[in-house]
């Protein structure tokens, strides 16, 4: 196993998220999934989270990521959903039209930390035909 550190904790928080857009909108497709996933990693690098998975559905985000415990898993999700609906509302005006707010206030989370990660990865790389998310 892997472990990370700061200046006073030594750990390893991987977390599977899962969240998705208002009313379950299939919005995230094409140039609004391709901006989305950038967007994602930019403000995962100023945050300093470490993705190691992300798929983008139509009507969903997965993504399995490791955070830091002082900076925590809600701060992290809040901070990458009220980024990436801001800027995708700015640079998508279909968005604001069609949506009061591009994300849900609800998203899942699940430590990664018993499964073997090959599992959650080929579960988050499986075909998006089967269009799986658990109901929130």
């Amino acid at each position: 196993m892997e472990y990370r550190s700061n200046n006073n904790v030594v750990y390893s928080c991987k977390y599977h998220v899962v969240w998705c857009p208002k009313y379950r909108r299939k919005v995230l497709v094409g140039a609004i999934s391709e901006r989305l996933k950038e967007l994602i990693e930019q403000k995962c690098s100023e945050i300093k989270v470490d993705i190691m998975e992300m798929e983008i559905m139509s009507d969903h985000v997965h993504l399995q990521m490791e955070v830091d415990p002082q900076f925590g898993i809600n701060k992290a999700v809040r901070s990458i959903k009220g980024y990436t609906s801001s800027a995708l509302r700015k640079e998508f005006k279909e968005l604001t039209t069609r949506l009061p707010s591009l994300w849900t206030n609800s998203y899942f989370v699940s430590t990664v930390g018993n499964a073997p990660l090959n599992v959650i990865e080929q579960y988050i790389e499986s075909p998006k035909t089967s269009e799986r998310m658990p109901r929130l």
